[in-house]
């Protein structure tokens, strides 16, 4: 069995407690969350839930079939092996900056294509909206550059279908 990257879309009711009951049944079975994002869609009473995880093909079988029984579930969607766009927010800060050093955050922002949010004499704020992969070495490029001066914050991933990709 193979064990890989899973994505899944939710559409479900917009009610209170939704969430805690979806994370739930996940916890509830030992499954791990990598990420979850969840947000109003065009219709304010359905929300969209993205999901990423890790499971073997048996385990993520098993967590869709339990999702489409849950009550509030109204659609689940395996974007696990169709083509998505799929990006997530990141914002690393550093601190105890030098002259110098803003002047190379700057160039790896511009290099990279990150956005610088805010700054001030001592630190810096960057913003990247990439894959969960490319943040992933975007956060490891900022330790090596600036060992032990670095925040981050990370948001869920959210993912939609191709549309280009899906004609094909």
């Amino acid at each position: 069995m193979s064990v890989k990257k899973r994505w899944i879309c939710l559409f479900v009711e917009n009610e209170v407690g939704v969430l805690a009951r979806i994370s739930g049944l996940f916890s509830s079975k030992s499954y791990n969350i990598d990420t979850i994002t969840v947000g109003v869609t065009e219709d304010e009473t359905i929300s969209r839930m993205t999901i990423g995880f890790t499971s073997d093909d048996r385990t993520f079988e098993q967590v869709k079939k339990q999702l489409n029984r849950s009550v509030e579930v109204i659609k689940v969607v395996d974007y696990t092996d169709i083509a998505i766009h799929n990006n997530e927010i990141l914002f690393i800060k550093v601190n105890s900056c030098s002259n110098e050093d803003k002047d190379e955050v700057f160039r790896i922002a511009n290099a990279f294509g990150y956005k610088i949010t805010d700054y001030n004499k001592k630190s810096v704020l960057v913003e990247c909206v990439q894959t969960d992969a490319k943040n992933d070495n975007a956060i490891k490029l900022f330790k090596e550059s600036f060992p032990n001066r670095i925040e981050v914050v990370r948001g869920g991933s959210v993912a939609v279908e191709a549309i280009s990709m899906s004609d094909r």
